[in-house]
């Protein structure tokens, strides 16, 4: 109908009317145009309008409080590594962000993955995933937003205190295994950060770098974790050609987020912020917390609430502590030097004019954006306290572990064992009777005690056939006998309430669950007394205790200790002061001391953790009679079976030894059982003077909570050992790079308080190509049970401007296996103006399975960035022109075949 001529409605208002709408029409034009306006006007930080929205709301201290940690609030606090508040009045939640690799360290003990060395001789990208999405499902029951791993630094120096976190030597492999690993976790919602940027390769804390080496070797792994889109990534405490790594614009921001394109956050390492304009330089978020930072206590670490008070005791300074277990050798002071912790406030040096507030928008908007990106902002974020699933984490663990196993020595093919050889076999250490889950303990999940079988039960349990077992070094002791124990000339100990006052009086000190004694949760009481020592001699005292603190002390001096030094959280774990934990899973704390035979002051207390679990405590003890008669019990039980199997472990203390007298162990057990096979767990090169008086030698790395069965069943073949080392095995610890007595500027202690890496990209395998030596154990190597053969490579030009090596793997042997195929590139033949290349370097791998008599066509695509180098004189990767080898083998030493190709711009 046409309103307009309705002859009910008057001309008059059907023109005003007209005017209406039309000024209505514009007004809501006006409004939107408005609106439009306003919008525009939000700065674009992000170029996420989202997060740049809501960063145009925030006040200055709300940037702050996204880049500065704090503490949580007591209440909630899970013992993690870091947290940072949110800002509730925007819907931003707080982030906590907690330890590893391996597994997520908190106060709640949390499963242990195999090691990250072990993960890295897998050589597998699929189990490099299945362990990130294991580490990520940790997190989210953990309530852990944040995961501080991979850790994708180069074990460039077998002295290195941290080499063992590494992926190996070689930075594509790390790069590869990292980023796979990243892709695992963050596919769960969860942040991954992977650390130490840059050059933290070393103990030394000056650390000078060449261009070409530090792009080609050291920032390379950060290369692929960024491809990857790591979320974050954490900068270090060492300085870098100069600066601090946390505060150097060269490779921060240079490097890191404008050559490499890093669009997540860079985290100062805990008190790394050495610098109070630090986030000039590119550094987005300090941790741990409000500085400076204590070096010597637990605030270092912890920014959660302080333990149970406790009434000081007069006797805590009088110590004889020792970091050392007793088969280790005492530990040198550091040779670092110290470095400068400044207190920081960002609103202080914006107010001064030192930092800008949009320098602070930009950084408080990289985090912003990946909480956007994790889904943070939209209600994902889980901080509470959920069951584990355990037996899903148990086949990730498993699996790896059996991945890993490298099989460095097989004379006579006496592995795997016959069906013959388990009615005659022993298992001689402690490390059959218990899986040494975790070695070195710190930045890392302990693991779950319960599920930590050694590889005796595992046997057992399979075959239905039990191994004779001999410990040769008893870990978990027996409780000191109530007859060498008194106080004022009376039995027993005299246990003190934490009013200082007499309780009772104990015959022993053995309070656990496993005797049904143990003491009420948050109890605090000592007990002190005389413990006689029967004979003048080296004696091994264990303070063993769970659900509390403890301090052993012998006359006078305090010995042991059991608190909060080197685990995160405000609990005891079992397993955090030695190799493993005791039998029935107690924290296990061991001194040896020289004691003269009669009476000697002793006294243990304990306060509680904040765990509200039972108390237990026990002091056990290996007398030197025992010890002695332990080991000869270990070689005659060797000496009775046909077939014996011999345990070793290190925890890289000392540096390139097996500890305590494991290598001699070896070689008695090897002197009466001509069929001698040794087992290592540990995680770094050892030498290894009895290798050739034994038949086999298998690495198992530390396998994590499910290391006896992975351990069994390759033994028992019911797994084919294809783990590859990942570094170089040397023979002489004068022959690896970074110890090289020609070089001391590349040693920790470095030349005039500076470390240099003068060997540029010539790291680990790469300098034994050039110099020509021989290791004892190549780069990727490792053995099989049954035979591969390699044939017809062919070499073409990718899509991408890499290269794709074709080739075919056949297995020739009676079972199946898995083959580590590896591709080596050589030298260009055309000279590089200033550049340094490698006789061969990695530049592809893949793992395949195959079963007897089978064969595969084989494609191992090698990316254009292994054909460029890193060229100083034009700042720029560059393709190498000219004719190169490339290569196809099992190890760096074990080529197999060869194809020649021109490289042509």
């Amino acid at each position: 109908m046409d309103k307009g001529n309705h002859p009910c409605i008057h001309p008059w208002w059907s023109s005003i009317g007209r005017r209406l709408i039309a000024a209505a029409l514009l007004a809501t034009v006006c409004a939107i145009a408005s609106l439009a306006v306003a919008q525009s006007k939000v700065p674009v930080v992000t170029g996420n309008a989202r997060v740049d929205k809501l960063l145009s709301k925030m006040t200055l201290e709300e940037k702050i409080t996204l880049i500065h940690g704090t503490g949580e609030p007591p209440s909630e606090f899970q013992g993690q590594a870091g947290y940072m508040a949110g800002i509730p009045r925007l819907g931003i939640p707080s982030l906590r962000l907690a330890d590893g690799p391996p597994g997520v360290l908190t106060r709640v003990p949390s499963t242990a993955p195999t090691a990250t060395m072990g993960l890295a001789a897998t050589f597998s990208k699929e189990d490099a995933k299945l362990n990130g999405d294991l580490v990520a499902r940790e997190a989210r029951t953990h309530g852990i937003d944040v995961v501080l791993q991979p850790f994708i630094n180069i074990d460039r120096d077998v002295m290195y205190g941290r080499g063992y976190n590494t992926y190996g030597e070689d930075p594509f492999l790390t790069g590869q295994i990292g980023a796979a690993f990243i892709r695992g976790v963050q596919a769960q919602g969860v942040m991954s950060q992977a650390k130490h940027y840059v050059g933290y390769d070393t103990d030394a804390t000056n650390v000078f770098v060449d261009l070409q080496a530090l792009h080609e070797i050291y920032v390379a792994p950060f290369a692929d974790a960024s491809d990857a889109e790591v979320s974050s990534i954490m900068c270090s405490y060492n300085r870098i050609n100069g600066p601090y790594s946390c505060g150097n614009p060269d490779t921060l921001n240079q490097i890191l987020k404008k050559e490499v394109g890093f669009k997540g956050f860079v985290t100062s390492d805990w008190g790394a912020t050495h610098g109070t304009n630090f986030i000039n330089a590119g550094l987005d978020m300090e941790m741990p917390g409000p500085l400076p930072v204590p070096w010597n206590g637990p605030s270092f670490f912890f920014q959660g609430p302080p333990v149970p008070p406790w009434p000081p005791d007069p006797e805590d300074g009088n110590d004889a502590l020792k970091d050392n277990l007793p088969e280790e050798p005492t530990r040198g002071p550091w040779q670092g030097s110290p470095e400068p912790v400044p207190t920081t406030d960002l609103k202080r040096e914006v107010a001064a004019g030192n930092i800008s507030e949009a320098t602070i928008t930009a950084a408080a908007g990289r985090v912003l954006f990946q909480m956007e990106k994790f889904g943070l902002l939209d209600g994902k974020s889980k901080h509470t306290v959920t069951p584990s699933d355990v037996e899903q984490n148990a086949k990730v663990i498993q699996k790896t572990s059996e991945d890993a196993a490298v099989l460095l020595r097989n004379d006579g093919d006496v592995l795997p064992l016959k069906p013959s050889d388990l009615q005659s076999l022993a298992l001689i250490g402690p490390g059959a009777g218990q899986t040494i889950a975790v070695g070195l303990t710190g930045e890392k999940a302990v693991g779950l005690p319960e599920r930590q079988i050694g590889a005796l039960e595992a046997i057992t349990k399979i075959t239905g056939v039990k191994p004779a077992y001999a410990v040769a070094n008893d870990l978990t002791g027996t409780t000191i006998p109530a007859q060498y124990l008194s106080h004022d000339g009376k039995p027993g100990l005299e246990r003190l309430g934490a009013d200082g006052k007499p309780v009772q009086v104990d015959a022993q000190l053995d309070f656990t669950k496993s005797n049904g004694k143990a003491l009420p949760p948050n109890s605090a009481m000592k007990w002190t007394g005389t413990l006689t020592v029967p004979t003048t001699g080296s004696y091994r005292l264990h303070l063993q205790v769970l659900g509390c603190y403890s301090n052993l002390r012998v006359d006078g001096k305090r010995v042991a200790r059991v608190g909060l030094m080197w685990i995160h959280g405000d609990i005891t774990q079992a397993a955090q002061d030695d190799i493993m934990p005791t039998t029935d899973g107690l924290d296990n704390t061991r001194v040896e001391l020289n004691l003269t035979a009669g009476p000697h002051a002793i006294s243990v207390s304990i306060k509680p953790d904040s765990s509200n679990n039972p108390a237990q405590v026990r002091l056990n003890w290996v007398t030197p009679e025992q010890l002695k008669a332990n080991y000869d019990a270990a070689v005659a039980t060797a000496k009775r079976a046909k077939t014996a199997v011999v345990f070793a472990w290190s925890r890289t203390r000392p540096e390139f030894a097996l500890p305590g007298d494991q290598d001699k162990l070896i070689e008695d057990i090897a002197a009466v059982n001509p069929n001698t096979i040794v087992v290592l767990n540990l995680s770094q090169p050892v030498a290894m003077p009895w290798l050739n008086q034994v038949k086999a030698v298998l690495v198992m790395w530390w396998p994590g909570d499910e290391g006896g069965w992975a351990t069994a069943n390759v033994l028992l073949g019911k797994k084919n050992p294809g783990g590859r080392l990942p570094f170089t095995w040397a023979k002489n610890f004068q022959d690896m790079p970074a110890n090289y007595p020609v070089y001391p500027e590349r040693s920790i202690k470095g030349v005039d308080g500076k470390t240099t890496f003068s060997e540029g990209i010539f790291v680990g395998y790469r300098w034994f190509d050039k110099q020509k030596i021989a290791p004892l154990f190549p780069f990727g190597y490792g053995m099989s049970y049954t035979k591969f053969y390699y044939t017809g490579l062919k070499v073409d030009r990718a899509s991408d401007g890499g290269l794709d090596c074709s080739f075919e793997v056949k297995n020739e042997g009676k079972v199946a296996g898995d083959e580590v195929v590896q591709v080596y590139l050589g030298a260009p033949t055309e000279p590089q103006l200033g550049a340094q290349f490698a006789v061969r370097a990695l530049a592809g791998f893949d793992r395949i399975t195959l079963n007897p008599g089978e064969s595969r066509a084989v494609t191992v695509h090698v990316p254009l960035r292994r054909l460029q180098y890193w060229s100083t004189p034009t700042s720029a990767w560059t393709l190498a022109t000219g004719q190169r080898s490339v290569y196809v083998g099992a190890s760096s030493r074990d080529l197999r075949l060869e194809a020649r190709t021109m490289i042509t711009r």
